[in-house]
Parts: C-alpha cells; sequence; structure tokens
C-alpha cells in the first residue's frame, strides 16, 4: 500500500489510519457515557452498512498488496526467499490460537470458545507504525514484518472464509452467483477493460451476492475480483513512492480507494468498538494474552525450526530482533475486532469482552518499543 506524500494534517491522519483510531475512541466514550443511545444507533442500518458492504473494500485492498506481492519482484514472488517470514507467519497464528484454546479450556468458558482466530490477527498498517519506532528504516525486521502481515492477512482471510460463515452454507447459492461474477472478471480482463468500476461494481457486486447467499461473509466479496483487475507485471514493493505514478488498474482502485477505505474504518470503529469498560473479562484478558504472548512465541519458534531447516532468514535478522517483531504483530486491532464480531455475531458477554482484548493489543506498541530499547534498538541508527 502506497503511501503519497502529501504534505499536511490529512495526510498524516491517512496515513497512520488515525480515523479508525478516532472512531475508536468516539465509541468507547459514547458506549460509557450513553449506553442506550449509542445501542440504538448500532442497532439500526449502518452496522451493516459498515460490516457487510463498506468492509468489502477494507479487504479489497488487502487482497491488491497480497496480489501484488505474488508478482515477480514481490516478495512472494519466490517460495525460497519468502518461506521463512511465511512459516513464521503460520508460526504466529498457530501459536496465539493454542494458547487462545489453552486458556479457554482452563477458565471453563465454552461460549468463547469460537473465538479462537481472534488472536490470529496482525494489524499490518499499526504493526508498520510501531515498527518504525522501533527499528532503523533499512532493517531487515520491517520488510520481514510487512511480509509476515501479508502472509496473515492472506491466511486470515481463508479462517473468515471458511470458519465464520455468516449464516447457512448454501453451495447452490454460491455458485449461483459466483460463477457469473468470475466469468464477468474473467472477460473483462480478456476485453482489456482498464476501468476498475466494472470490475468492482459488476463482477464484485455478484460475488457479494454470492457471498450473502451461499452463507459466507460478503465482506470478502472483491477478495476472488481483485486479482483479474490489470496491474503492472513486477512489484515494485510495499510502500514504494513509484507506486503512486503507475497507471495500471489495480493502482489506480487502490488510489481512488485509499481515503474512501479510511473513513469506512472511521466508522468501522464507531459501530464496533462501543464496549462499557465494566465489559472486561476473561475473554478480554485470554486475546490480549494470547496475543501478546502468542505472536512472539509462535514467530520466533517457527523462525528458528525453519533456519534449523535450512532456510534462510534474511541476513541481519537475529533471534533478538525477531523476538522483538513477534512482539509488535501482537497488534491484533482493526482485523481482530472484525473476526470477533464474526466470531460472536450473536452479541453478549463474549463479543464485548473479546473486542476489549483486541482493541486493548494496541499496548503491543508500546511494549515492543521498550523492548526494542532494551536490546539496543534505535530507529534514527544507521546500520
Amino acid at each position: 500500500m502506497a503511501h503519497p506524500k502529501r504534505p499536511g494534517l490529512w495526510a498524516f491522519v491517512v496515513d497512520n489510519s488515525l480515523l479508525l483510531v478516532a472512531g475508536t475512541a468516539i465509541a468507547l466514550v459514547w458506549a460509557n457515557v450513553a449506553h442506550d443511545s449509542y445501542e440504538h444507533f448500532v442497532r439500526g442500518s449502518i452496522h451493516f452498512v459498515v460490516n457487510d458492504i463498506g468492509m468489502v473494500f477494507f479487504f479489497a485492498l488487502a487482497t491488491k498488496e497480497i496480489a501484488e506481492a505474488m508478482l515477480p519482484g514481490g516478495p512472494l514472488a519466490s517460495l525460497r526467499e519468502a518461506a521463512v517470514p511465511l512459516l513464521a507467519a503460520a508460526g504466529g497464528m498457530i501459536a496465539p490460537a493454542t494458547l487462545y484454546v489453552i486458556q479457554v479450556n482452563l477458565e471453563g468458558r465454552p461460549d468463547l470458545s469460537s473465538g479462537w482466530a481472534i488472536p490470529c490477527a496482525t494489524d499490518i498498517a499499526f504493526s508498520y507504525m510501531a515498527a518504525r519506532l522501533v527499528f532503523p528504516r533499512s532493517h531487515p525486521a520491517i520488510p520481514f514484518l510487512l511480509l509476515l502481515a501479508i502472509a496473515d492477512d492472506a491466511l486470515g482471510l481463508i479462517l473468515l472464509a471458511l470458519f465464520y460463515p455468516s449464516g447457512p452454507l448454501s453451495l447452490v447459492n454460491f455458485a449461483a452467483f459466483m460463477i457469473p461474477a468470475i466469468g464477468m472478471a474473467l472477460s473483462l480482463r480478456r476485453l482489456r477493460v482498464t476501468n476498475f468500476w466494472p470490475y468492482a461494481i459488476g463482477a464484485g457486486g455478484l460475488s457479494w451476492l454470492a457471498l450473502y447467499h451461499g452463507g459466507v461473509h460478503p465482506a470478502l466479496a472483491l477478495v476472488p475480483v481483485v486479482p483479474f483487475m490489470p496491474h503492472a507485471k513486477r512489484d515494485l514493493g510495499l510502500f514504494d513512492p513509484r507506486e503512486l505514478d503507475r497507471p495500471d488498474t489495480m493502482n489506480r482502485f487502490e488510489h481512488w480507494w485509499k481515503v474512501p477505505v479510511q473513513i469506512i474504518l472511521f466508522f468501522f470503529g464507531l459501530v464496533n468498538a462501543g464496549v462499557m469498560f465494566s465489559a472486561v473479562g476473561a475473554g478480554t484478558w485470554i486475546v490480549l494474552l494470547s496475543l501478546l504472548g502468542g505472536k512472539p512465541v509462535g514467530i520466533l519458534s517457527f523462525t528458528f525450526m525453519s533456519v534449523k531447516a535450512g532456510l534462510r532468514a534474511p541476513g541481519g535478522l537475529t533471534y533478538l530482533h525477531t523476538a522483538v517483531v513477534g512482539v509488535t504483530a501482537g497488534i491484533g486491532f482493526t482485523v481482530a475486532l472484525f473476526f470477533a464480531t464474526a466470531a460472536f455475531p450473536g452479541g453478549g458477554a463474549a463479543l464485548d469482552e473479546a473486542k476489549m482484548g483486541a482493541l486493548l493489543s494496541f499496548v503491543a506498541a508500546p511494549l515492543a518499543v521498550f523492548f526494542g530499547r532494551a536490546v539496543g534498538l534505535r530507529p534514527n541508527a544507521r546500520l
């Protein structure tokens, strides 16, 4: 996701996803000061519009990054080069999920069992922002973290589709709309249509209907469509400013939706993050501990096993620095919050407790900074 160098406060707010933070803060204050008013607001159609329609474009931009990363020159183009961070991403999902399940069983809270995927999430934007406060700009830990987060997003989309259906699964309904959706996307590609709107509205609309009526969460509607958009032949790398000048359809789609998606995230925080502070409970600490403990343990252990198996980690990345990366990846926030709403669609105490855990995962940022300073890392240092 390339960050344009636009001067001014608005650019800083957009580039650092601070609208999401603002929406979250407003929701928390509103829910605790005027709870009934907030609940009335959330119970309206806005929840559906934001979570099931607006978030389509958030996951579309995540899919764009995954698709570009697989192009020649991209971090996922060579399995040999990407193997260690990919395996580390798997460890960063397996360990938190396992730790979550263990804690749920020890606490005797079967009502929380469906939330096992919540601590698997890594918020790529906030993790990257935290990494810039910890590591020098040219440190190999930063691209390692970004690749790990991209893989985490890709695996997270699969988990969301497979384990968190939005309703009764219907293969007939799914196929009735998805086959035409893929057919339209493929036809647009073959006809060399370069305007992204037919892909997003035409093929994307059919895909949304396929997921909605097929029982899969409709927020994933553009995931199978975005890869069909015409794109560059090579990847320049995440956050490379040269991407801003690339005229291909996929990049123009991202540039157009960059600001609207941040506005959508403001409303996502506003609609989903309004939890009473009294809702803090066992589920909160289970999610938080799974993220803060499971992420570094899983990432570090799988990196260690990968290297011992003969794979090569990025040059200059020590195990100690990998542990700092693991702490940084413990920021679940956006995706963890979304997973919580999908895991507990009926609401109640389990959802509120899990949401607080996802929100409190922000504590991973100062912990990563503290840990980094303790091991001698400075963001302004030269390697």
